[in-house]
């Protein structure tokens, strides 16, 4: 079974839909690890509620280097034998050290329709408010493996939303989570099916 494990900083909705889809049997791997860079975050609460391991290595005031960072992480998830990472709300950007050994497998969810909107510094209520001022008529969320470059990674899924003449940051944000929290689970279990596929730096999924 693939073992699985949630990287979050904050409160962690997109985590609970992994969670809630494990329980229903969505699909076939088990949230064996979940992981924050800050102890006190919504996420270490959900991890805990659940009874889900739940470890935290606060990243501020670390005191070595970002390498340093994710060689302790690339160690925690070798040691608890992690097949897949999910990053749902992780805000820090990896390094090599931790993203090559998992190449293709570390998903990332993206709250816009990439290659739009996305880049160092479009995370949250930046990416939707870029979205209003620039009067895009959509909108939406993609799931796409992690590499080297910013939410560069070859996308395996996405989904749309409608972009309206009155909607403001906080009303397209709550759009786009609705998308997000259907698109993440459906993402887990088409890999963990072993349905998705890499060639070339693009996604096939397999029927």
């Amino acid at each position: 079974m693939i073992k699985i494990a949630i990287f979050a900083s904050g409160e962690g909705s997109n985590l609970q839909a992994l969670i809630d889809a494990q329980d229903t049997g969505l699909f076939k791997g088990k949230i064996g690890l979940i992981f924050s860079n800050v102890p006190e975050s919504g996420a270490m609460k959900r991890g805990e509620n659940q009874r889900i391991e739940s470890v935290a290595i606060a990243s501020k005031g670390y005191p070595g280097s970002r390498e340093e960072y994710d060689r302790e992480v690339l160690e925690l998830c070798q040691n608890k034998k992690i097949d897949l990472i999910c990053l749902a709300g992780y805000m820090r950007i990896l390094t090599p050290v931790l993203i090559r050994p998992y190449l293709y497998k570390m998903m990332n969810i993206h709250p816009a329709l990439l290659p739009k909107f996305g880049g160092e510094g479009m995370y949250g209520h930046h990416v939707h408010e870029a979205v209003i001022k620039a009067k895009e008529k959509e909108s939406g969320a993609t799931v796409h493996f992690v590499t080297e470059g910013v939410d560069a990674g070859p996308i395996i899924l996405q989904g749309n939303v409608k972009v309206l003449p009155g909607d403001t940051q906080a009303t397209l944000a709550e759009k786009v989570l609705r998308v997000e929290h259907h698109l993440y689970p459906e993402a887990v279990r088409l890999f963990c099916a072993g349905k998705i596929k890499v060639g070339d730096g693009r996604v096939k999924i397999q029927p």
